[in-house]
């Protein structure tokens, strides 16, 4: 039965700390002999990664045992930090050093590649019995050094980097190595600042000489931006690319003419920014069919035989990743119902999906708010967003009344969210908050078009979407206009930094990490992102002016809102300087605050601790300000 409360006072089994603990993220997967491994952050081992291992028992163990952890710092990003080997080794980059380490179970981890200097390994690749990856070499120049190299499993290299083999480099940034099934042909994506990889890519393919590449050339992109090639024998590739607007699939046979040919095209997206490496939309069974991600808002899977589309029905609808195939079977992982989580699926019998890590909460999905797909009219078009509702089984609102919402603003600003109902989302819903969750203009997943619409536009079409989309909310009747909050991180954090000292939409906002100052972004922030500005705003130095008008920084003397700012103190993305900009200005402005800074923490929070402070800290932040007590969590102290 339930009891009328007023929103934000109803009581939940969503604390923090079990939050924190269902908040682990996929980090790859694969098949290795009749069992699966899969790599998982685990926020109450101060957030690393370790690889696991499922057995055809069941059974579940660590192929690394802590403090070992798999996470690469190529891009900044990371990503492919792991891959099997020979059916039974674990290859990985070390978090600590950036090594690639080896481990066969019998024995401690030994290295594969040589200690010192700053030089980073991701996108780690077993192709053809060779194990490929990206080298990011720091140092002697403002941009670093990569290349794609094959790594010696005999351990050599530790002991003389000359033992690593350089098969092509010639661009700034490189991605998706795969070799032909022969040997005889790489296939890989590549770029150059100022581009980023969800703008101008180029699918290259170089012929092979003694294991290097002797020549290449640029098969697809230039004015698109492929991904993810993969062979279909030694003369076919197929790949996702977005001539179209869409990103799409494409099959092209590497003939004189280079003939390239659309696989059942859709107004949806096979593909997404290329963030982190390893990222894989699509995978090719054994069969030729096709299993790939389709994303319009959500996602979709799909079976794709010739002309033929079938949905393959997944407890995901966001984050959809296939991470790898064996006979009819996939592992897919993404975010649905009860949280992300990783399946083991056959595509001929689709009802025996298995779970095989993640998900299932320990509060049921009676806990989990339902998404609702809206759209709100801004002043450049349609904006997209997923309404969440206050959602707890044994509550409702008192008579009349209209819940508090928090706009979530997503960060990248080039990504998007999909409209699953996160465990943070249903920490708040389940206390009787509302969450907008808001795709604005530039997010991915609507097409080419969409994300388009920011470009020079950063601190105007977000903000101007978001601002929209708020007052949607009291537009709508389903919020309480008066009681409205905005939160984001990182770019997320720079819309709602814009918003705020542009107007009085919201009455409390949250900023975790968020861009404060274009200028010191762009003289601070890491090579992967260091011409992001150009396209979003201008190029320096001829639009400097332009950089201090849009930066909250300039206009902090319009901040009244009350605030709570939330930093890592190792964030080299956003330094700490920002945060600390804004909550000077807060305090000489008079205006009520929190700051929270977190030792040990980057650009994004990991730790357990780290992230049941946060929360309970924000729905804290949020009764102060909006007028009611949270259940279980103590007040925030406010300066």
């Amino acid at each position: 039965m339930s009891t009328p409360r007023p929103y934000g006072t109803w009581p939940s089994p969503l604390s923090a700390r079990a939050v924190s603990a269902a908040s682990a993220r996929i980090e790859g997967a694969r098949y290795v002999g009749d069992e699966v491994w899969w790599g998982e952050t685990v926020a109450e081992e101060a957030g690393r990664t370790a690889v696991r291992r499922r057995a055809a028992s069941g059974a579940v163990s660590d192929l690394i045992p802590p403090p070992w952890s798999a996470r690469s710092r190529v891009h900044e990003y990371g990503g492919g930090a792991w891959t099997a080997v020979d059916g039974k080794r674990l290859v990985f980059v070390e978090k600590a050093d950036q090594r690639v380490w080896m481990s066969d179970g019998a024995a401690a981890p030994h290295p594969l590649t040589p200690d010192g200097g700053d030089v980073r390994f991701g996108g780690l690749t077993w192709e053809g019995g060779r194990l490929l990856a990206v080298r990011e070499t720091h140092g002697g120049s403002a941009v670093p050094h990569r290349d794609i190299v094959e790594i010696p499993l005999d351990g050599s290299a530790a002991r003389d980097a000359s033992s690593l083999t350089s098969l092509v480099e010639d661009s700034h940034f490189l991605a998706h190595p795969a070799l032909s099934p022969d040997g005889s042909h790489l296939a890989w994506i590549a770029w150059d600042h100022p581009a980023m990889p969800w703008d101008r890519t180029e699918l290259r393919v170089g012929r092979l000489e003694d294991g290097v590449v002797a020549e290449w050339t640029t098969v697809a992109g230039g004015g698109s931006a492929p991904l993810q090639p993969e062979w279909l024998d030694d003369d076919d590739l197929l790949y996702a690319d977005d001539p179209t607007g869409r990103w799409n699939l494409w099959r092209l046979r590497l003939t004189a003419d280079l003939a390239h040919r659309p696989i059942a095209p859709a107004d949806a997206d096979t593909g997404g920014p290329l963030w982190a490496l390893g990222q894989r939309w699509f995978t090719v069974l054994e069969d030729g069919r096709v299993v790939a991600v389709r994303t319009h808002g959500s996602d979709e899977l799909v079976l794709i035989d010739g002309d033929t589309v079938q949905p393959l029905a997944i407890d995901a609808i966001a984050g959809l990743c296939v991470e790898d195939a064996r006979g009819t079977r996939v592992l897919v992982s993404g975010s649905g119902a009860e949280g992300t989580a990783l399946w083991d699926l056959d595509v001929d019998d689709p009802a025996s999906a298995v779970r095989v890590a993640g998900g299932g909460s320990p509060w049921g999905v009676e806990w989990m708010p339902r998404a609702r797909a809206v759209t709100f009219d801004g002043p450049r078009g349609p904006v997209h967003a997923f309404d969440f509702p206050p959602t707890n089984p044994h509550a409702i609102g008192p008579d009349g009344e209209r819940p508090p919402y928090v706009v979530f603003v997503h960060g990248g600003p080039t990504t998007h969210v999909g409209g699953a109902p996160s465990s943070k989302i249903a920490f708040f819903t389940s206390r009787g908050i509302g969450v907008l969750d808001v795709n604005y203009g530039g997010s991915t997943g609507y097409g080419r078009a969409y994300r388009e619409r920011l470009l020079g536009q950063w601190g105007v079409v977000d903000v101007d979407d978001v601002l929209a989309a708020a007052s949607g909310v009291g537009d709508a009747g389903f919020g309480d206009p008066r009681r409205l909050a905005v939160a984001g991180g990182s770019a997320g954090g720079w819309t709602v930094l814009c918003a705020l000292t542009r107007g009085e939409a919201f009455a409390a906002g949250i900023s975790r990490y968020g861009v404060a100052d274009l200028r010191r972004l762009a003289a601070d922030t890491h090579d992967f992102e260091a011409r992001y500005l150009d396209s979003m705003v201008g190029p320096l130095p001829a639009a400097e002016q332009l950089y201090i008008e849009r930066s909250p920084l300039s206009h902090l003397d319009r901040l009244r809102t009350p605030m709570l700012i939330e930093q890592g103190l190792e964030d080299a993305v956003v330094p700490p300087s920002q945060s600390e900009a804004v909550r000077d200005a807060l305090a000489a402005n008079g205006v009520p605050h929190a700051y929270l800074a977190f030792e040990g923490e980057g650009h994004g929070f990991r730790r357990a601790e780290t992230v049941v402070r946060q929360l309970e800290a924000e729905i804290a932040f949020l009764g102060r300000i909006l007028g009611f007590e949270p259940d279980g969590v103590a007040p925030l102290e406010l300066d």
